[in-house]
């Protein structure tokens, strides 16, 4: 799931260790595979590939995996599937808007898993263009706080310094990480300046970014988490982008719910 709210940052840390790991990694070996065969096998002359294979270490993706899916996509060993990229467009109960995209070989599969996963949770399909206006493509960054041994913390104000010339147009507090937005077309040369400025990254992508966002209290919070759960226990669905905006205090509230 993505999106503004912190919420997204939690739970992005939590899919690299919970008992879903072999359902990311599938995912993220997709991602790559994909890459691959749109741009070609080298990392160096291939964005796109680099920042999936980045993206896979960080979730602790064997390196043995994405060598494999390199090879795959690229041509140089058989098994690529042939993926085929779509997005559904819907919503969650109290109106949030759900914007998904699909990496599959099977469309009417992938179709009929959407379908169900917001049918069964109160949530709805909807046409085409019906909620696509609510986002943006934006190019995301996500920096953590915490950098490392023997590095400082990062600053807002810091990052600021770093990111601003390459194109980044604001930053986000996210509790234990800043989320770097850009234009997506920007955000390549956002991510070399924090590279070359020697500050970590856990993330860089082009994602949805909801320009209107929906302020939800703790019941819609909730209904609106099982929709996306659902949405993205699917192995279809590569990511889940909402426009619920879940305030810090109802946050806290359904992180004592575990």
């Amino acid at each position: 799931m993505s999106g503004h709210s912190k919420w997204a940052t939690t739970k992005h840390k939590k899919a690299a260790i919970d008992a879903k790991r072999g359902k990311l990694f599938a995912k993220l070996i997709k991602n790559i595979e994909v890459a691959a065969r749109t741009g070609g096998g080298d990392p160096a002359g291939n964005p796109t590939l680099y920042d999936a294979i980045q993206k896979a270490k960080k979730s602790s993706v064997p390196n043995n995996n994405i060598d494999n899916a390199v090879k795959r996509g690229s041509g140089a060993t058989a098994g690529g599937a042939d993926w085929e990229t779509i997005v559904y467009e819907g919503y969650a109960p109290g109106g949030v808007a759900v914007f998904v995209e699909c990496l599959t070989d099977n469309r009417n599969r992938a179709a009929a898993e959407v379908r169900t996963a917001l049918s069964r949770n109160g949530g709805q399909l909807a046409d085409p263009g019906s909620v696509a206006y609510v986002f943006d493509r934006k190019g995301v960054v996500m920096v953590p706080k915490a950098q490392g041994e023997g590095k400082p913390d990062a600053t807002e104000d810091g990052l600021l310094e770093i990111v601003l010339e390459a194109g980044a147009e604001e930053i986000n507090d996210h509790g234990d990480a800043f989320q770097v937005v850009s234009e997506a077309t920007d955000f390549i040369a956002v991510r070399t300046a924090l590279q070359d400025a020697g500050v970590d990254y856990d993330s860089a992508e082009a994602s949805w970014v909801p320009n209107l966002q929906v302020p939800l209290d703790a019941d819609g919070a909730r209904k609106m988490i099982r929709v996306v759960e659902a949405l993205e226990d699917s192995d279809d669905v590569q990511d889940v982008y909402v426009n619920g905006d879940i305030p810090d205090e109802v946050l806290a509230e359904l992180e004592s719910d575990d």
